[in-house]
């Protein structure tokens, strides 16, 4: 069977991952936003103030049971199609150990959800 035309084989699986976000910068601006995607080196956020591609921040994500804050950089952005809300890329930077725990946890809970990819998106490989 042929592959989607448009799939995108990455190195680090993404799950769907709906989230509260928030965005530290460096000036200490907060911006508020929502988190969609999830894989073990980066996210894809969603907010209604757009950040500039290469700009360090600090995000704090809380999915109502767990939270999770690590340091970052945003890798591209994409507009809203003028409804107002920016997707970001954005890249996790170094990770301790309670942040790379923390971001497994969720993976594996994701990667138990998708079990109809018949182990496309295991643990296993998200690591790597």
């Amino acid at each position: 069977m042929a592959e989607a035309p448009y799939t995108v084989k990455r190195a680090n699986p993404r799950f769907s991952f709906f989230a509260d976000a928030e965005v530290t910068l460096r000036d200490g601006t907060g911006v508020r936003a929502q988190l969609a995607e999830l894989s073990s080196r980066g996210c894809y956020i969603d907010a209604l103030e757009p950040i500039p591609v290469r700009t360090k921040l600090r995000l704090r994500i809380c999915d109502g049971m767990s939270t999770c804050e690590l340091h970052g950089k945003v890798l591209y952005m994409h507009s809203g199609g003028g409804f107002g809300i920016f997707g970001m890329g954005v890249l996790f930077e170094e990770m301790g150990a309670e942040e790379h725990s923390a971001i497994g946890a969720w993976l594996r809970k994701l990667a138990g959800r998708s079990g109809n990819d018949s182990g496309k998106n295991s643990f296993s490989q998200i690591r790597g």
